[in-house]
């Protein structure tokens, strides 16, 4: 199964739980990803493309296996921080 997601990084617990909330009040999760986000995928909107299960760390991997499409996740802490992540969809190998 290949999954496709976005995401956003950031280095607190306390930053991410503030993006969360605006995402609630209805800000854009692209902006938020590239205005806010640490990581390179930032600069596409948090995309992380399509993958196979275990390309993630494994704290994120169960989310993108079994997450609803449009809800979003966390915080979930990394070993690069705390993260916000949507499942896009899914599609057969």
């Amino acid at each position: 199964m290949w999954t496709e997601a976005r995401h956003l990084v950031v280095a607190t617990e306390l930053e991410a739980q503030e993006l969360l909330r605006e995402w609630q009040d209805g800000e854009e999760f692209a902006r938020l990803a590239r205005t806010r986000s640490l990581c390179p995928t930032a600069q596409q909107d948090g995309h992380l493309g399509l993958f196979a299960k275990g390309h993630m760390p494994p704290e994120l991997d169960e989310i993108f296996q079994r997450g609803e499409f449009g809800c979003l996740y966390g915080p979930v802490q990394t070993e690069y921080g705390y993260h916000l992540v949507e499942v896009l969809s899914r599609r057969p190998s």
